[in-house]
């Protein structure tokens, strides 16, 4: 029985099938449209669920014996429906700004801290709770006709089994979660005036939803004994695909955004979180939490530098057959020498190119790139801007050692994973091990992992840990190396300030 990662993006689908041993053997993608206005970002989440069924379809032509598909997704965006899953309006997205005057209205009836300590989440507006608020105040006709408020995750299950349920790590983006009764917050859901009976059913991560409904059936071709596991938020899918289940190892992922990842054996303390925008997320395993340290901009502040910067070396990298990525890194030490590998640039890259995420969660913060002289080449803003995004992770885990985090391996994801030389440097920096994975995409890898538990294809985390987990190396930090980049780091610690204090 072959089995199926569905991972729902602010952007788009993708769908990924897996052997019965575990083997990752098709995929395929479909997009939807995104509006970006001045004061509205919004999605079609029907647009999403064509998106989706247009996968299945396709996959299921190729695989008509998938007998299970787990159900990843994105944080925070919700929508209203009628008691069919029509949706009643346009899904506001996490960045939309709506909702923080109701933000602001919840924290006049219940404290910042309180409602931290419930929900695992530092009150903000990119939640779905103050976005329903708004919606409720400002499109009454909207929230009176609702009979059901789905995230992206329990929509898409809804729509294919009936069942409308939510997994724990996903319920939490709500902000109207109880991390340690494992439940909806009755308390805050009242103070907010929104009525807990639209919610889904929460449930654990990987809980199966049952089998496809017959229309589904009839629309994409897939067999009716296919069964839908609702399996988490994509980031916990991604620690659960690289193998981590204790707080002796963490997750580091270099995809577009930069975010780390550690295991909890019970909640940490409140406080710590809370200062730091740190959210608390029940984790796999009952009793265990995992938290995100990220920036907005990790792959993502690498792309642009390449998309920007790079042109003329994207052009001869295609020459030569290589990526720009490769080349860049060549060039660097070829401009300065294989000894370059153990010195800093001394360069100082602010990677807030899309805004400070933890410890700051500052959406006007700004990127720089200060010390260049006319000396400096692409290639090293290139090397810069990853010592960037090194740092900033540095500057997270510090803030971290706070809630009791003590770590001894970082297990590498993401398509930043890919290059040693950005590998070794975080090693360096963050003076970690990093352990890089055979499959990159450990999101994926996770969804399957869960998704094999719940059909019967795995025994257990263990047994499917041990068909799908594959490290491939280790990178171990040089002590030499990471004194020199902690003398700059001293530096990069007070950029943040020096930079904000001239755009305030």
């Amino acid at each position: 029985m072959k089995t199926a990662g569905l991972d729902i993006g602010t952007t788009g689908c993708k769908l990924t099938v897996f052997s019965e041993e575990g083997k990752d053997i098709d995929r395929a993608y479909r997009d939807y449209p995104v509006t970006r206005g001045g004061s509205e970002h919004e999605v079609d989440v029907e647009s999403i669920m064509e998106g989706v069924l247009a996968l299945l379809a396709l996959m299921a032509e190729k695989h008509p014996d998938i007998g299970g598909i787990g159900v990843t997704s994105f944080g925070e965006t919700f929508v209203f429906t009628d008691g069919e899953g029509k949706p009643l309006h346009r899904a506001m997205l996490y960045t939309d700004p709506r909702g923080r005057e109701e933000c602001l209205e919840l924290t006049r009836k219940m404290d910042g801290r309180k409602i931290a300590a419930i929900t695992g989440l530092r009150p903000h507006e990119m939640y779905s709770l103050p976005k329903m608020m708004w919606i409720r105040k400002n499109r009454p006709e909207v929230y009176e006709q609702a009979k059901h408020a789905f995230l992206m995750e329990d929509y898409v299950v809804f729509h294919l089994t009936g069942k409308a349920q939510i997994d724990y790590s996903l319920a939490t983006r709500t902000m109207a979660f109880d991390i340690a009764s494992l439940s909806w917050s009755g308390e805050i859901f009242a103070l907010a005036g929104i009525d807990v009976s639209l919610m889904s059913e929460a449930v654990p991560v990987g809980t199966s939803a049952g089998h496809i409904l017959p229309e589904i059936v009839r629309q994409t071709g897939l067999s009716e004994r296919t069964q839908i596991v609702s399996i988490s938020h994509d980031q916990v899918a991604a620690a659960v695909g690289a193998g981590v289940f204790d707080a002796e190892t963490a997750v580091e992922g270099a995809g577009t955004v930069e975010c780390m990842t550690p295991v909890y054996e019970g909640l940490p303390p409140s406080d710590v979180m809370y200062d730091g925008y740190f959210s608390v997320v029940p984790y796999v395993i009952p009793g265990r939490y995992v938290c995100y340290a990220f920036s907005y901009t990790g792959g993502a502040l690498i792309q642009w530098c390449v998309d920007t910067l790079a042109k003329q070396e994207k052009r001869l990298a295609a020459q030569e057959g290589i990526s720009v990525h490769e080349y860049l890194e060549r060039e660097y030490v070829r401009e300065h020498g294989e000894e370059s590998v153990a010195e800093p640039t001394g360069l100082l890259v602010l990677p807030h190119f899309a805004g400070a995420a933890t410890p700051y969660m500052d959406t006007g913060s700004k990127g720089a790139v200060i010390g260049l002289t006319a000396a400096h080449t692409v290639s090293d803003i290139y090397r810069a801007c990853m010592e960037g995004v090194a740092y900033e992770m540095r500057l997270n885990l510090e803030w971290l050692k706070g809630s009791g985090i003590h770590f001894q391996m970082l297990h590498a994801t993401g398509g930043g994973a890919r290059s040693a030389v950005w590998t070794q440097m975080k090693a360096d920096i963050l003076n970690v091990p990093f352990t890089t994975l055979k499959t990159a995409n450990a999101g994926t890898v996770g969804s399957a992992m869960l998704t094999g538990i719940a059909v019967g294809c795995f025994k257990d985390l263990d047994d499917a840990t041990a068909h799908m987990v594959e490290k491939t190396k280790v990178y171990q930090p040089d002590a030499a190396r990471h004194e020199k980049y902690m003398e700059v780091y001293s530096r990069y610690r007070r950029v943040y300030d020096a930079v904000r204090g001239v755009l305030e």
